[in-house]
Order: structure tokens, then sequence, then C-alpha cells
């Protein structure tokens, strides 16, 4: 007769946990979202952090990979890459052509601000230069498209922020994650090149081989899908199933290619996913099966549940500058004054903001989430592969601090 073994490998052990967290919280998801006011991605934090390295044990990414970071920036980027392709699709009909007004204003005067006021209060908090403070600035400047998705969908979003409004948010938070790293790049060219030659990389490397080439391949990539999807609709070749994962697979593509290439592949998926649906026809066709959200819950509660685990809890210390009193001074500060006071000052601008309580809410609206982790580990990759950056601390404390602004965005 065989033995009976009982498998404790972590790798055995996360499926079950995180498989019977999600399905236990969906039999109470409307009790916590509509009673109680609590978002899903802040109790998959929270059970992250007790199934994690520092409470439970149970769980501990570091064992995982030789690289924990590399992991995690996979996972985010995937995750990101996921998120913002949904965002394109689920926009109205050529919607960046219609809000072109509202789009250049959040997100380039408006997410310049948020910048630079993020980076002056890291500057202070942390002590550290104002070239230092940028780079990781840069990380906290985009908002995110995960928590975005998750607070602009369900019954109270629908009941209580106009379409207009949720439209524009969706629509900023998709293509400033993909912006993000003019900023982040405008800060690393300078700590390791002089500086006209780094403000002339900055331009041909960074707007124009990343972001425009990027945003060209997506809008191709997203007309050449839609094309052939709808032609082999009409012809009868493609099954349900098949017509419903379209995006997701195109967005699998571009992440591949646009990483062989080394353009955003972020910014291109929000692209492609607004090329993709830029008639309506894919996105009215899809908006009642429910795949999205389906999606977006699953790729939320995940990620928060993996965050939870890998929060670095032992770096908050005295030592490196990151004393538990100035961790909490600057959450408070980014939260309060990184885009508030700058969106109810601009708001008049902006076409689709067009009440003072919108801009409230809209100046509040500010999630800081998947896309800060991605490019606080961006940030670091690039300083240690570049030997000669002037980075100081930076690789040090910017994965720290900025694990410790997420955990306070989600609270």
């Amino acid at each position: 007769m065989g033995e009976i073994h009982i498998h404790t490998e972590q790798l055995q052990v996360v499926p079950g946990l995180l498989g019977g967290f999600i399905f236990v919280l969906g039999l109470c998801s409307l009790i916590v979202k509509e009673r109680l006011y609590l978002s899903e991605t802040l109790l998959a934090m929270v059970f992250g952090i007790v199934i994690g390295p520092h409470v439970l044990n149970w769980v501990d990414p570091s064992k995982w990979s030789s690289n924990e970071n590399v992991l995690t920036q996979e996972f985010s980027r995937y995750a990101l890459a996921i998120e913002v392709m949904i965002a394109g699709v689920a926009l109205p009909k050529k919607y960046l052509s219609k809000e072109w007004k509202s789009m250049v204003m959040l997100l380039l005067p408006v997410m310049s601000v948020m910048w630079l006021v993020s980076s002056a209060i890291i500057k202070f908090t942390f002590e550290l230069s104002f070239l230092h403070a940028l780079a990781i600035g840069a990380c906290v400047a985009p908002t995110d498209p995960v928590l975005a998705n998750a607070i602009l969908k369900g019954m109270f979003a629908e009941s209580h922020v106009p379409l207009r409004l949720r439209n524009v948010l969706t629509a900023e938070s998709g293509a400033n994650d993909g912006l993000g790293y003019p900023f982040l790049f405008f800060a690393l060219y300078l700590m390791r090149l002089p500086g006209g030659q780094a403000i002339g990389t900055w331009f041909y490397a960074t707007w124009a081989y990343q972001v425009f080439l990027s945003a060209a391949i997506g809008a191709v990539a997203g007309f050449v899908a839609r094309k052939a999807l709808r032609y082999a609709e009409t012809a009868g070749w493609v099954d349900k199933e098949s017509f419903l994962s379209s995006s997701i697979t195109l967005t699998l593509l571009l992440v591949g290619v646009c990483t062989v290439i080394g353009t955003d592949d972020i910014f291109c998926c929000f692209i492609a996913g607004n090329s993709f649906t830029w008639d309506d026809w894919f996105r009215i066709e899809s908006e009642d099966t429910g795949l999205q959200e389906t999606l977006n819950v699953l790729l939320s509660m995940s990620f928060f549940i993996y965050f939870g685990t890998i929060i670095p809890w032992s770096s908050y210390t005295s030592e490196n500058v990151l004393d538990p009193w100035r961790i909490a001074v600057a959450i408070v500060l980014v939260m309060c004054f990184r885009r508030l006071p700058t969106v109810m000052l601009t708001y008049r601008l902006v076409p689709a903001i067009r009440t003072w309580q919108e801009a409230l809410f809209a100046g509040w609206f500010g999630p800081i989430g998947v896309s800060a982790v991605f490019y606080s580990i961006e940030t670091i990759k690039q300083l240690d592969d570049n030997e000669h950056s002037n980075g100081g601390r930076v690789s040090e404390i910017v994965y720290p601090i900025i694990c410790a602004i997420v955990f306070g965005s989600v609270l």
C-alpha cells in the first residue's frame, strides 16, 4: 500500500491560499464593497501580509527565485499591460480624439506637477538631493490602472460618479502609466551623462523610441487586429471564447514584441486597446460578458496578495534614513499634496471635469499601486546596470519607500 504524503512546499500551498481567499471573499463581495465600503485590494494586501514571511511565514516569494526583483517586475509588467489594455478597450468610440484636451491637460501639466511635488516631498523627508528625489518621485507620478479599475467599477461608482468622469479617469490611468518612463529616465540620464548629452539622449531614446514608437506600434497593431477579428467573425471562423480572449492575447503579443525591441510595452498596450475598439464594435460585443471585470478582480487580488508578502518591513529603520516617522510623513504628504491641489486649480481647463465637486473627487482619486512597484524596480535595474550612474542611495531606498507609499495608498 502506498504511503500518504502531505506536501507543504510553497508551490502547493500558494494556489490553495490564493484560490481559497478569492473564493471566500467572493461569497460576501457585495457586503464588503456595498455595505462595509472596503476594497478587495485592501483585504488582499492584508491577507498577503498575514501569510507572508513576517507573520505566519506560509509564503515567502524570496524563496521562489534567485532574484525576487525580476519576479516582481514581470508580475507587475503583465498585470499593468492587461489592465491598460482593458482600460483602452473599455473607452467609448474614438475617445482619445474626442477628449484630447482633457487628456493633454492631465498627462502633461497635471502629471508633471504631480511628479515635481512628489519629488519635493521625498527630497525633504528623506534628505536626498533633488535629482535623486526626481527618480523616486517619477515612480509615484502615474495613477495606477489596477487600483483605478477596482475603484471605478461596481455599483457605488456607477451610482455616484458620472460616466464622463469615470471615462476620463480610466483613460488617464491607462495612458500615464506608460508615460512614467520620460519622467523616470529624465533623472536617470542626468545621473549618468553630462547635461546636454543627457537631454539629447532623453529626447531620442525615451520620447522618440520608447514613447512615440510604442504608440505607433500599438495603433497599427490594434487597427490590424480589429480588422482581422471583424473579418474572421463575419466569415464565421472564430468562436465566442477566442473572440473574447483576443484583447488579452494581443496584450501578450505586444508585451513580447516591445520587450524584445526595448520600447514602452505598457503605453503600447493602452494605445492598442484604444485602436482595437476605435469603432466601438468590440467593446459593445464584449461589454455584457463580464470578462473584463473578472480579469480585473483576479489580477488585482492576486497581485496585492503577492505585494503583501514582499513589503520590506525590516528596511524601515533609522540606519538608512527610513525611520517609521519619515515614512508616515511621506505617505501623508504625498496622499494630500501630490494631486489634489493641482487638479482643483486646473479643473476648469479639463473639459471632462465640470464642477468643483468632480474636481475634488478626481483630485483625491490618484491611486498609487502596481505601476509604482514596477518603476521602482526599473530604477534599481537601470542604476545597477550602469556602474557610472551617480545614483547615491537611490537603488537602496527607492523600493522600500515606494512599497510604503503603495501601502498607504491602498489603505
